[in-house]
């Protein structure tokens, strides 16, 4: 077995969608595309599939028509370090049409749903003091993007 990687079928935004992400996240590129040929599907010589890397991982896009569409249940976690990497990562995922979501939640303007989390979040929420973990929640709960300063304040009851 070669391992997993990410199939992500757009209506017709494949190519559009693996430069994004590709502009978006470090370590990342297009690895090549396919066309479609006579008599398949799609339309002869458009874009069938993309191949890139988001941050080394591999993915294939597929336009693939309007049969399927992207749901919140299944989403591509982002850790970030400190407050200027979320901040980086939710702008640049919800530019152009994105929506941002609750909890550190967004969705793309492809549609794709991503979780744009500080690595901090989970020693606030899941901390050792059960009230100030409660208190965390609460904060994050009441969230869009996520604040750490907002959550540290929360969990140590300041």
């Amino acid at each position: 077995m070669n391992g997993i990687s990410t199939f992500l079928w757009f209506d017709d935004q494949a190519l559009e969608a693996a430069q994004h992400y590709v502009s978006i996240f470090p370590n990342s590129r297009i690895l090549g595309d396919a066309a479609y040929a006579e008599n398949t599907p799609g339309e002869a010589g458009t874009v069938m599939t993309v191949s890139f890397q988001i941050d080394g991982r591999d993915f294939t896009a597929l336009n693939g028509g309007p049969l399927y569409r992207f749901t919140p249940a299944i989403s591509f976690p982002v850790s970030c370090a400190d407050q200027a990497e979320v901040d980086y990562f939710w702008e640049r995922l919800t530019e152009g049409g994105g929506e941002g979501g609750q909890c550190g939640w967004l969705t793309d303007r492809f549609g794709v749903s991503w979780q744009v989390v500080p690595e901090a979040l989970f020693g606030y929420i899941g901390g050792p003091d059960p009230d100030g973990a409660a208190r965390a929640m609460q904060a994050m709960l009441g969230m869009g993007k996520l604040d750490i300063e907002v959550l540290r304040t929360a969990y140590e009851g300041s």
